[in-house]
């Protein structure tokens, strides 16, 4: 089935919706996702259901079909393959690569996905930590991960993912050498504002806030 780059772009939204509420998607919801008015998401809506890529109840929302789901998983493999792509191959910083793997992922070749997979050697994550759909959609989960407004002073944790993918998120986290592996200890809480005093690479002391510690996931760190 031939898709336009928009309603892949609709199908991503409504995935990414429903695995934050597991409840159908409203209208309105779609519409702010996709930064745009309700009566455009009302008519792709429509189009998508036409297609049996989604199901649409009114006044309850949709929500993707089997074969919608599967849309959306190999649209994020391919965001994440390029992403990663990007990063590792072509040394772009982990903050501009999101938007430049928003126009790759919406190439149709199988085979230039399959390639660009195996000439990273199957990537199980990508450079944010998110996990890569292999070619039947599944993915790998992390074991024993927690948010790093969790961690508890003298623990030391590794930097695997971030909840937030802004330009300025990945800005705020770049002034303090913070990328993915990157080794921090816990030094301190501060029960005023919620912020933690860390150590990060055993080398530089910076204090984040709560904003930034809700949004950073870690996993412990053996010894």
């Amino acid at each position: 089935m031939e898709l336009t780059a928009s309603e892949e772009n609709y199908i991503k939204a409504i995935y990414s919706l429903y695995a934050e509420t597991k409840a159908p998607i409203a209208t309105n919801d779609l519409a702010d996702k996709m930064e745009t008015k309700a009566s455009s998401a009302t008519d792709m809506i429509k189009r998508l259901s036409e297609k049996n890529i989604i199901n649409y109840v009114k006044y309850k929302g949709c929500e993707l079909t089997e074969e919608g789901e599967l849309i959306a998983l190999k649209t994020i493999r391919k965001h994440r393959l390029w992403e990663t792509f990007l990063v590792e191959k072509l040394n772009f910083k982990w903050d501009e690569v999101h938007e430049i793997a928003e126009q790759l992922e919406h190439i149709k070749s199988k085979q230039l996905t399959d390639r660009l997979e195996q000439f990273l050697d199957f990537p199980k994550f990508d450079p944010h930590g998110d996990p890569i759909p292999d070619e039947d959609g599944k993915m790998t989960k992390r074991e024993k991960t927690l948010k790093l407004i969790d961690c508890n002073p003298g623990m030391h944790v590794t930097v695997i993912g971030v909840d937030d993918g802004s330009s300025e998120f990945f800005s705020y986290l770049e002034n303090f050498k913070i990328q993915l592996g990157t080794h921090l200890m816990i030094q301190s809480l501060f029960d005023f504002d919620k912020s933690i005093q860390v150590l990060i690479n055993d080398k530089l002391e910076a204090q984040l806030s709560k904003d930034a510690t809700s949004r950073i996931t870690v996993q412990i760190k053996s010894k």
